[in-house]
């Protein structure tokens, strides 16, 4: 629940940020002049790629969430009992161990979301973020029927 209002409050200061910044871009056209309506419309493109960035990360994690409470209902959701360093971080060796029992699963059923999104938490568990989120994308693709990005 309070990842959920960290979240929500990051979402409503961008997007306050982005008004403002718009705001001024605006200002800026209706100065008139060359210059500054070129500065306008460049600062008016920073909000919209802004907004579209937010809502593609809204998108993204809405859907790994979904995943999550089907896996979550069906019983498969993996138990987090990693062992933790005294700063609460997962121990290293312990997230590797399960990393390779979870890319065995993988490559042994890999049409199967619930397997990618188990190897997305290994990747995660494993201070991976990028392979996680690639991870994660290629369950939701699978799960929604489509192609994965980058699959033969």
């Amino acid at each position: 629940m309070r990842a959920k209002i960290t979240y929500l409050v990051t979402a409503a200061v961008l997007v306050f940020y982005f008004v403002l910044v718009g705001s001024r871009g605006v200002l800026l056209i209706q100065s008139g002049t060359p210059v500054t309506v070129t500065f306008g419309i460049a600062v008016l493109i920073l909000p919209v790629i802004g907004l579209w960035f937010l809502w593609k990360n809204t998108r993204f994690v809405r859907r790994a969430n979904q995943l999550a409470a089907e896996l979550d209902a069906e019983g498969g959701l993996p138990v987090d009992d990693l062992k933790r360093t005294p700063s609460g971080r997962v121990d290293r060796d312990a997230a590797d161990e399960v990393f390779a029992r979870r890319r065995a699963e993988t490559e042994a059923a890999p049409d199967d979301w619930r397997t990618w999104f188990r190897l997305a938490i290994a990747y995660h568990d494993a201070r991976d973020t990028p392979r996680a989120r690639k991870a994660m994308q290629r369950a939701i693709a699978l799960h929604d029927g489509k192609r994965p990005v980058g699959a033969a």
